[in-house]
């Protein structure tokens, strides 16, 4: 029989929605039933995709001993944390609070019936095992104390409420200077893998911020150590395992050193950012091995993760019940269908060989398939046929329909770099873009997410502005079509109305009061987004945006300062305050003819505004310093750069 979260939008939450435990979505309903009964409440957070998540399901809320013992003595809500990022960073405080470490997915949260936290963990085994103590043990033991001495966890849940209040005070700051450069290169090359590229150890994570950030220090420094990294990282990462050489696109992360074995879900975000990166790497270098890694990443996006111009938010890890089922071969397999294909048996051996296809498997068993090399084969295209082919025959991977504001957004900035190269892609940046808004923004509200088809009902994050803008701006530069330049303007000063305080930038201000992050981990800060936003509007539109820009670093100066590859999307931020952005204004047209050259101008801060001026005009954060009456003078200023 259904639980109540049969009636939700949330296709996480709907696939609990069999679970024999008494689920109930976050809702008014649960609280006040709680404290109606004075039970504790448990609360669940994941999301569809999570392979974790799944495994606990399974275990655990199909179990029927647990799910009774749950319904009878706590109250159990579920939550999806793409759907309410909110109440996810609000209690991934509490883990990191109560743990000493980050958190992560499932969340397993226990609290006292009026919603203050005790005992938080991720995923917790249904029996003891791997030094955990067994979910079925734990809920026994709170249960027990709960009933005998609940006071002794009110007095701690009051505890750890105190130290989960925000802390105000006057900030400290610190210089940022030329010296950040040097600082970030060195502190990612504490951290570089210089066998596999990459930064730290397994598990690895793409990290798409810190590379954009080295590719802007090489424009500015020329530094061929930020270059190597970037490069080796990016060729290492497109090998196959993390990237998917049948279908495209890139999976969450690596579980080896390698970038062999992934973690199989594929999110829009990781798609979005790693299109941008792989087009910037393109532009910098001219290598179009980069730009065949980004066009692949779009066509993969369009042909599985969209409908109607937009994207939906992920594609889960596992199908069947097997994570990487979908996505591995037997060796057998490939030859048999090889050779059906018109393949000899002597080249389906080489092929495999070539395609590390082996008859004893590089993932328990099976394949992965893996260009080592990265040598084009004359017959890859043919083989990537036969390949799809035996897929075809297969599950896909559950795909969440969500559309997300901001994961939409980083995807949709990167069609309109993308259409830069190739201009018959800017159609469709231009449909998805205003799909986006015509779904999301409704009546001057923003909102973050809805299922496909849905009319939204969340209003919109600080994520959400930031990289909806972000996304504009980018358009206002494909495009110079002044009606993004405007959008992209009205949002900022409502983010800053809604979100901004004295440098500090809140996540969310409604229920949960959250602080926006300023590390880059899931993906880039929205807060340093948005400061990299308010920094192009002061130079495309005036105004005081970079008054707020520059109090945002000084907010956050330290931190940038000592640990710059976690905060690389401020680093980007800062030494664009540094250097100052250089602003190209002239007619569109004329623009449009110098476009090419700017493109291949190494200074990584150049911007265009369209505007009636005498041929070009070449400017920075305090003046024009150059008229130039041709593209030749034109590219003699850029070059002075």
């Amino acid at each position: 029989m259904a639980n109540r979260l049969a009636e939700e939008e949330s296709p996480y939450l709907r696939q609990h929605a069999q679970n024999p435990v008494d689920w109930y979505p976050w809702c008014d309903e649960a609280f006040e039933k709680a404290l109606d009964e004075k039970r504790p409440i448990f609360l669940s957070i994941g999301y569809s995709s999570c392979h974790w998540c799944h495994v606990m399901e399974r275990e655990v809320f199909e179990d029927e001993d647990i799910a009774e013992f749950l319904n009878e003595h706590f109250i159990s809500i579920k939550v999806d944390r793409e759907e309410r990022p909110d109440i996810d960073k609000h209690y991934q405080s509490v883990h990191l609070l109560l743990n000493q470490r980050p958190g992560g997915w499932p969340l397993s949260i226990f609290m006292t019936p009026d919603k203050k936290p005790f005992f938080a963990g991720t995923y917790i085994p249904p029996v003891r095992k791997f030094n955990m103590m067994g979910f079925k043990e734990l809920i026994e033991i709170i249960h027990e104390k709960w009933s005998r001495t609940p006071e002794t966890i009110n007095r701690s849940a009051e505890e750890i409420e105190i130290f989960l209040k925000p802390k105000s005070g006057p900030v400290k700051a610190t210089k940022l200077d030329l010296s950040l450069s040097g600082r970030m290169i060195k502190n990612c090359m504490e951290s570089f893998d210089g066998t596999y590229g990459g930064f730290l150890k397994a598990p690895k994570f793409p990290h798409a911020s810190t590379m954009n950030t080295l590719l802007d220090i090489y424009g500015l420094t020329g530094d061929k150590e930020a270059l190597n990294m970037v490069e080796r990282s990016l060729k290492s990462m497109a090998k196959g395992g993390l990237y998917d050489l049948i279908d495209g696109g890139f999976c969450r992360y690596s579980t080896d050193d390698l970038w062999l074995v992934p973690h199989f879900e594929k999110m829009t975000y990781d798609n979005g950012l790693l299109c941008e990166t792989y087009l910037k790497a393109y532009m910098v270098t001219k290598d179009s091995f980069y730009k065949k890694i980004a066009f692949e990443i779009i066509d993969f996006m369009n042909e599985k993760m969209s409908h109607g111009s937009l994207f939906f938010s992920a594609s889960d890890a596992d199908s069947e019940g097997e994570e990487g089922k979908y996505f591995v071969y037997e060796y057998d397999e490939v030859v048999e269908a090889l050779k059906n294909s018109g393949f000899s048996e002597r080249e389906a051996k080489e092929i495999c060989r070539a395609l590390s296809i082996t008859p004893s498997g590089n993932f328990e068993g099976k394949n992965i398939v893996r260009n080592e090399t990265l040598r084009e084969y004359e017959w890859w295209p043919r083989v990537k046929e036969v390949l799809k082919a035996i897929r075809k025959e297969r599950t896909y991977p559950f795909i969440d329909e969500k559309i997300i504001t901001s994961w939409n957004a980083m995807m949709i900035k990167s069609l309109f770099i993308a259409s830069e190269i190739e201009k018959e892609r800017l159609k469709y940046a231009v449909e998805s873009l205003e799909a986006l808004l015509e779904l999301m923004y409704i009546d001057g509200v923003l909102h973050h997410s809805t299922l496909a088809g849905n009319r939204p009902k969340i209003e919109a994050f600080l994520e959400d502005f930031a990289y909806l803008c972000d996304a504009l701006l980018q358009a206002y530069q494909t495009t110079l079509d002044e009606k993004w330049l405007s959008m992209a303007h009205e949002l900022a000063q409502k983010a800053i109305e809604l979100f901004y305080e004295d440098g500090k930038w809140y996540f969310s201000r409604g229920e949960f009061p959250t602080e926006a992050d300023i590390s880059d981990t899931g993906y880039p800060a929205s807060s340093a987004v948005m400061t990299n936003v308010l920094f192009t509007l002061a130079s495309l539109a005036g105004e005081d945006f970079d008054q707020k820009a520059f109090k945002t670093l000084e907010y956050n100066s330290i931190k940038i300062v000592k640990q710059p590859m976690w905060h690389a999307t401020f680093v980007r931020a800062a030494l664009r305050y540094i250097h100052e952005d250089i602003v190209v204004k002239s007619l569109p047209n004329r623009l449009e003819k110098v476009r090419s050259l700017i493109q291949t101008t190494t200074y990584p801060y150049i911007l265009l505004k369209s505007e009636i001026v005498p041929e070009f005009v070449v400017c920075n954060r305090h003046s024009c310093f150059a008229a130039c009456k041709s593209e030749e003078e034109l590219e003699k200023a850029l070059a002075g750069l």
